[in-house]
């Protein structure tokens, strides 16, 4: 039935050192610390009516276990794969894999920082790709599933 609802469950993925939020580097990444982030995306998912599900891991295999663990549970996937996004085609292989709608995100804009950051190779598995917006590339990340969900 168009219009209808039918996404449920959101898999929220940080890649390495998103655990180190509030420390590191804050002048590109902001003082929220991980936990505040996953709380204001709950939040926002509590409202959508959407049942969310937050993993963390500086270890590729652990996010791509964490993918294949989820991957019947999951209706869409926000994944910030990190330094991941450049080389890890194992990660981008389980992506797409899953065979869900997933959205790539990052904190900072990658495209105005260093040459190696503006290349993703998980990027041609997502529907989007959403950078520089701080939490609100969360956020709209979501938006964007919802968003192709109501197409369908």
């Amino acid at each position: 039935m168009p219009g209808k609802n039918k996404m449920k469950n959101i898999l929220v993925i940080h890649g390495p050192n998103l655990n180190l939020l509030g420390e590191r580097e804050p002048e590109l990444y902001g003082a929220r610390t991980l936990k505040d982030i996953n709380r204001e995306i709950a939040n926002h998912a509590s409202l959508k009516n959407l049942n969310v599900r937050f993993y963390q891991s500086n270890h590729e295999g652990r996010l791509i276990d964490c993918i294949h663990r989820n991957r019947h549970w999951t209706d869409g996937l926000v994944i910030n794969p990190g330094a991941f996004t450049h080389y890890s085609y194992a990660l981008r292989d389980a992506v797409a894999a899953m065979g869900k709608p997933a959205v790539e995100v990052h904190l900072s804009d990658i495209h105005k920082r260093e040459a190696f950051r503006k290349i993703s190779v998980i990027k041609p598995v997502c529907i989007k790709q959403i950078s520089g917006k701080g939490i609100q590339s969360y956020i709209e990340g979501i938006e964007t599933l919802l968003a192709r969900n109501k197409k369908m």
